[in-house]
């Protein structure tokens, strides 16, 4: 382990840790002392116990905006919010010891696309009120009709502030930004300029030094289904947010994280968080790719970030209470735009207009209906829209007297013979329309059923193949399967009722002429 690395990459990354921890913290409506000790907590635990050696947990703007909406919809009340929390952690605990981690790949992009996007569009809107120097609200509809009012009382000392924060933000040269980060330079530039000019402006407010105390968790009978449907949002969005991150770490470093185990260990972490009352969180990004490019090579750098993080807090609270909100509400409003997912608007025009259905969908849906719900339909209509789309590239064809080869239709017209193949997936997509071409055939001695082309079956499938069989020997007509071996033995160990019996099973079309010669 290369000590003085992971040294020096714990410590740089603690100091952007510090600003994104404060606006988080406020964001979410816990305050600034939960954004930091979120960061201090699950930095440390998801270090100690992940799978990724080189991760940077904490509060992100994803899980923020759940715990913005969470502190609304159970009316502030602490005790069910770290429920909600707790739940969440104690989930992602159970994902990982259910070594689902690594199903998250299978999610498609463009519901990721989507949702990340929709979550940068909330926070942007979300900043928008305290950018102009206003009281926050945590409804984007309320923050959007409200916004023209709003506009004409504006607070300019508060807007000038968060101009100048977002100016910043965007034009330090990334060689200094790289030494001293953006975001700290706001806050070291523009907090003593505030309080230099007296400008009347909000500000964080104080922030204790004290360690946290820890915090019984509750629970309301009438808050139940909002509680876990939260917490669920809380596992799933954190597990999703740190599972990309950790692919992110292994593509730079070309070390292969444990997923499951780092849902463990953000378990623990966020479980924990909810016990003091601090922010929950997931890996960053951001973060994690700053601690890499430092030189961290171990998980020991993600804890030096955490007792840096400590060590601010217990030594530098008072500077930190001084903030104006209208500096973090700049540095979010950066967040929120760098999460835009700009690789997918890129390609938007050429990419194939199912996934630009899909994207679309989950985006709208994650910015005016609910994050959860967004994710559910995503996944839900792309799985639609590939079903439909087997669905129409699997044929089911009907050879029989009036084919187009000559020899085959006399063959089969002496022999009253009709065969029907199916070329591609046989499942529920496709079972209908295998249906209806088997209604077709029922004026003959002899149907051969040929499913030699078929890469999978599923159960409807089967059911629908065993109605066939059973409507077809109903009418005196005989049944061959032309099937590989697996798919023969799969359909005999269905044949509960003897369906099968009676039917020929064959390897090749040339095995079933030979029986029928």
């Amino acid at each position: 382990m290369k000590i003085k690395e992971n040294i020096f990459g714990g410590i740089s990354v603690a100091i952007i840790a510090l600003p994104l921890a404060l606006a988080f913290g406020v964001s979410s409506g816990l305050g600034a002392s939960a954004g930091i000790y979120g960061a201090i907590i699950l930095g440390f635990f998801a270090s100690l116990f992940g799978g990724t050696p080189t991760q940077i947990s904490g509060p992100t703007g994803p899980m923020t905006v759940v715990i913005a909406a969470a502190v609304v919809s159970l009316n502030s009340d602490l005790g069910l919010i770290v429920t909600t929390i707790f739940l969440a952690g104690m989930f992602q605990i159970a994902f990982g010891i259910s070594k689902i981690g690594k199903f998250v790949q299978y999610i498609p992009y463009p519901v990721i696309s989507g949702f990340m996007s929709g979550i940068g569009i909330i926070i942007i809107i979300l900043q928008i009120n305290p950018y102009l120097g206003l009281s926050s609200n945590s409804s984007v509809l309320d923050i959007l009709i409200s916004l023209p009012s709003n506009i004409l009382n504006i607070n300019f000392s508060a807007f000038m502030l968060s101009s100048a924060t977002l100016f910043l933000m965007f034009f330090i040269p990334s060689k200094i930004n790289k030494i001293l980060p953006a975001p700290l330079i706001a806050l070291g530039v523009l907090t003593p300029l505030s309080v230099y000019l007296g400008l009347e402006v909000d500000t964080i407010g104080e922030i204790s030094s004290a360690l946290p105390s820890f915090v019984m968790p509750s629970m309301d009978i009438s808050h139940y289904s909002t509680i876990l449907s939260l917490a669920f949002t809380l596992a799933i969005l954190g597990s999703i947010d740190t599972l990309l991150t950790s692919i992110v770490a292994d593509s730079i470093t070309g070390v292969k994280h444990k997923p499951n185990k780092e849902l463990i260990g953000q378990g623990i972490g966020n479980a924990l968080c909810a016990i003091t009352g601090s922010l929950p969180g997931a890996g960053a990004t951001m973060r994690t790719v700053l601690n890499i490019k430092s030189g961290a090579t171990h998980k020991v750098s993600g804890m030096i970030h955490s007792i840096t993080l400590l060590l601010i807090v217990l030594f530098l609270a008072p500077l930190a209470s001084q903030v104006p909100l209208a500096i973090l509400a700049g540095i979010l409003l950066k967040i929120g735009i760098d999460i835009l997912d700009y690789r997918f608007i890129s390609v938007y025009k050429e990419a194939p207009n199912h996934d630009k259905s899909v994207m679309l969908v989950v985006f709208f849906t994650t910015v005016f209906v609910d994050l959860i719900a967004a994710v559910g339909v995503g996944i839900v209509l792309a799985a639609l829209l590939i079903v439909y789309r087997i669905t129409k590239e699997s044929e089911i064809s009907l050879v029989d007297a009036s084919s187009k080869d000559e020899v085959v239709r006399l063959d089969l017209a002496e022999k009253n013979i009709r065969i029907i193949k199916i070329n591609g997936a046989f499942f529920f997509g496709s079972s209908t329309a295998f249906e209806n071409k088997a209604n077709s055939i029922l004026d003959t001695k002899t149907v051969i059923i040929d499913i030699l082309d078929v890469p999978f079956m599923d159960l409807t499938a089967m059911f629908t193949l065993k109605n066939l069989i059973t409507k077809l020997e109903k009418n005196e007509i005989k049944v061959i399967i032309l099937a590989k071996e697996h798919d023969k033995i799969q359909l005999l160990k269905l044949n509960k009722t003897h369906v099968f019996d009676k039917v020929e099973f064959y390897a090749s079309m040339s095995e079933a002429s030979y029986s029928l010669s």
